[in-house]
């Protein structure tokens, strides 16, 4: 039987994920959200994401990272406590979910732009983790379209800051 995929992303009006290999805002009760869920799960990822994302690392994750190229080792790729061999590299998205159906935990998506398409395209389970951005945001990097999806509203729970209003969903196809 194959894994519960879980979705995790945040996500403007206008589907904008990114903008310049970043998050292009910062909302701190969505990123200890992020950080709480991910926390000693397994992290499937492309490159850019865990390139530009030290937690990728840190709180015992067990990253996959999608990418045609070997993962360098280094100090700053060091494995926390309880990672074993991870960080692992995977050149496919199919590749990386083989690897975490061995793995303990649960699985997490947690992006870039080509990972999240292709892992909305897959015929199977999936629960999405939305944190919706009320406001259009620029950017050069987005999330698929995922409202035409049969999705089942699982949760929804009202957010705001200082700078946006935002509601964490979570729903279930």
């Amino acid at each position: 039987m194959s894994k519960l995929v879980h979705v995790i992303v945040a996500c403007a009006e206008n589907r904008v994920i990114g903008r310049d290999g970043k998050v292009p805002w910062r909302i701190p009760e969505d990123m200890a959200f992020f950080h709480a869920q991910t926390s000693e799960q397994i992290c499937i990822m492309g490159r850019i994401c865990f390139d530009t994302w030290p937690g990728a690392r840190r709180d015992s994750r067990r990253s996959i990272v999608v990418t045609s190229h070997p993962l360098p080792s280094s100090p700053d790729r060091s494995s926390a406590p309880g990672t074993g061999d991870f960080p692992r590299a995977a050149t496919s998205l199919a590749g990386a979910l083989e690897v975490a159906e061995s793995t303990p935990g649960e699985v997490y998506i947690c992006g870039g732009q080509r990972i999240y398409e292709e892992t909305l395209a897959l015929n199977r389970p999936l629960r999405l983790h939305l944190t919706l951005i009320h406001a259009d945001v620029p950017g050069d990097r987005t999330f698929p379209e995922w409202r035409g999806q049969p999705w089942r509203e699982r949760s929804r729970r009202e957010g705001a800051d200082a700078n946006f209003r935002y509601t964490f969903f979570e729903l279930e196809r």
